[in-house]
């Protein structure tokens, strides 16, 4: 098929990309710049912007399925730019993809989008978008997986694949801003340190998403459904913060701070950046942050095995030998 992949030229959607091409399908890219790295693949790239109706129909041309994966991933910024981007931006493209009689629609959301305050543990596809959002970003996607899957139709076949806190080569925004910190000798851990958490290798990542559109028909379960996928268990977080940073050659992390007190100093920073208007910066804190790496919350993945098959072929400890210097 020919298939057109959004952010084929970042982190997941490069790996989406290059498995689909060596399954011999004819695949794009569609991004604000061009990638010489997917020119080595014999991928081209059709340069346009999700919040440009007129690139986005050039780049549908002869276009039979599509992969969205790009968006704009942060932990603090203006929701206007969350909203036009991640939101507004898909909901352009699918509306663009029923004009043009795309086929198939493989959207790649969070597990944020279910994340309120407290703990998930063994959480399944059942759970409700929460009332309340700490993260613009999580927001802003909840609002564009429900278009798409509400957009569903045996015409227009969609699905939403939730991976959970993706890591691997080409990461530019988990692993570095780790290590990061730890050269700084700032993380510290939050609450307990025993909550667990789901993670996923990229490449597994690519595959649940390559998995589903194979199997995806308009009788299919699949089909209109959203999915969490992971590793094959949940980790303690910080076994595995530490453990990659033994790896790079840093200090694990010793020192600890209440979940409550690191929420207080997220909300404290929020505030004056908000208040500062300052938007543009990565916070040491938020309270979606605190919230994130102080509970646990990891997901069945059950409803992916049983629909698409989905199991990962990468363990954790493979994972980590392939970024490791």
């Amino acid at each position: 098929m020919k298939i057109l992949v959004t952010g084929a030229g970042g982190f997941l959607g490069y790996y989406i990309a290059r498995d689909l091409k060596a399954l011999g399908h004819e695949v794009y890219n569609f991004s604000r710049s061009h990638h010489k790295d997917l020119d080595e693949l014999a991928i081209t790239t059709r340069l346009g912007n999700l919040n440009d109706p007129d690139s986005i129909d050039k780049a549908l041309d002869k276009i039979e399925a599509v992969f969205h994966v790009a968006g704009k991933v942060a932990m603090w910024g203006k929701w206007e730019d969350f909203y036009q981007t991640n939101t507004i931006g898909t909901k352009n493209l699918v509306d663009a993809c029923l004009k043009k009689g795309i086929q198939k629609f493989i959207y790649t959301s969070t597990p944020s989008v279910v994340f309120g305050s407290g703990d998930i543990e063994n959480g399944d596809e059942t759970l409700e978008y929460p009332n309340e959002f700490l993260s613009l970003y999580a927001k802003s996607k909840m609002l564009a997986e429900k278009y798409v899957l509400q957009k569903n139709s045996k015409e227009f076949l969609t699905c939403a694949i939730r991976p959970h806190l993706i890591f691997g080569p080409r990461d530019k925004n988990i692993i570095p801003r780790l290590l990061e910190a730890a050269k700084k000798e700032k993380l510290k851990k939050i609450g307990s340190g025993n909550n667990l958490v789901d993670i996923i290798y990229v490449e597994n990542a690519a595959k649940a998403h390559i998995q589903a559109f194979q199997s995806i028909t308009p009788d299919s379960p699949i089909s209109g459904s959203p999915y969490f996928i992971g590793q094959e268990a949940p980790v303690n977080l910080w076994d595995f913060i530490n453990k990659i940073l033994k790896a790079h050659g840093q200090k694990t992390v010793s020192k600890s701070i209440s979940v409550k007190s690191a929420y207080s100093i997220g909300a404290v920073i929020e505030f004056i950046l908000k208040f500062l208007r300052v938007w543009n910066v990565h916070p040491p804190m938020t309270r979606f942050v605190a919230l994130q790496l102080g509970k646990s919350h990891y997901f069945s993945h059950k409803k992916a095995k049983n629909d698409f098959d989905y199991s990962p072929d990468i363990t954790i400890d493979e994972a980590i030998s392939r970024i490791t210097p």
